[in-house]
């Protein structure tokens, strides 16, 4: 069963469980996914913009990547200690990097909705937006943990630049809203 179909409920059970899977990667992905569905929800809302497409396909997209990682680091954890298992941690690395990519793209899309958006909804989507940059540098992490035995790895430096795209979102978003983001 898809992680998508669980309930909340049973999705939050299965995340606390003394288990492998679903962990971090699953659990960043599904972050994401809120986060486009909320820039989605945003973008309909906005007079004349033109996100709300991309914002499903990207919510469709994080909803399989859950269920990717959790497959990838099934198949990593049953190569462990076998000739595969260098090839299984490198794969195990390409979900994450496609998560915070993802989260990357719905933090763009959804900031700009913070204040030019329908302004009833510029707190939903400066949630949209922060949830993307945690889910991406959630995901980087991973990225980077997947793949600490080989530093030169191309793909951890576009991690890192996920991950900062999004955060630059977040605190673009954040200053919006100078009662609270004031020191």
């Amino acid at each position: 069963m898809s992680l998508s179909d669980r309930t909340v409920r049973d999705l939050l059970d299965d995340v606390a469980a003394r288990t492998p899977a679903p962990a971090g990667g699953a659990v960043a992905a599904l972050v994401a996914a809120q986060a486009a569905a909320l820039a989605g929800m945003a973008s309909r809302f906005a007079p004349g913009a033109p996100g709300a497409d991309l914002a499903d396909r990207l919510r469709a997209s994080a909803s399989t990547l859950a269920d990717d990682d959790i497959a990838a680091y099934s198949a990593f954890m049953a190569a462990r200690k076998t000739a595969e298992e260098a090839a299984a941690r490198s794969h195990a690395a390409d979900v994450p990097l496609a998560t915070a990519e993802a989260a990357a793209e719905v933090a763009a899309l959804a900031a700009p909705l913070v204040t030019d958006g329908n302004r009833n909804l510029r707190a939903d989507a400066a949630t949209a937006v922060f949830l993307a940059a945690a889910a991406a540098a959630s995901a980087a992490t991973m990225v980077s943990e997947n793949l600490a035995s080989t530093p030169d790895d191309p793909r951890l430096a576009r991690a890192a630049r996920a991950a900062a795209a999004a955060r630059g979102c977040a605190d673009t978003a954040f200053s919006a809203f100078p009662a609270v983001a004031a020191p």
